[in-house]
């Protein structure tokens, strides 16, 4: 993967509006963060291979870096992206990795289902 460069990452994201694509989200604090104290609350989310078809794609802010994805009835949103690929299967994959290089937030667009 590679930094965030917003215009590339755009033309990216753009590449995918107006058709129906797979959305893989993910935020962690916990298991790939490792946070290990002792009352700490650990929070996440997950979705997998939902089929949405966004208007507008935008990338916003300094890193790390937002990325928008504006729906018919609302939006899909991941703060904190820092990081970036197309990979073999033609999939944009997006991270945000902290500090140590773990992973916080990942946002990936497939024009087909993501199976790994």
């Amino acid at each position: 993967m590679e930094i965030v460069k917003p215009d590339h990452l755009q033309e990216l994201i753009t590449s995918f509006a107006n058709k129906d694509v797979y959305i893989h989200l993910e935020t962690t604090n916990g298991s790939y963060a490792g946070h290990f104290k002792e009352g700490f609350f650990n929070a996440g989310a997950f979705i997998r291979n939902v089929v949405v078809n966004f208007e507008l794609g935008k990338v916003a802010g300094d890193s790390p870096h937002r990325v928008g994805l504006k729906l018919p009835s609302g939006w899909i949103y991941a703060q904190g992206i820092t990081h970036y690929t197309v990979d073999v299967h033609g999939r944009l994959l997006m991270a945000g990795l902290e500090a140590e290089g773990k992973l916080a937030v990942a946002l990936e667009i497939s024009e087909t289902p993501f199976t790994y």
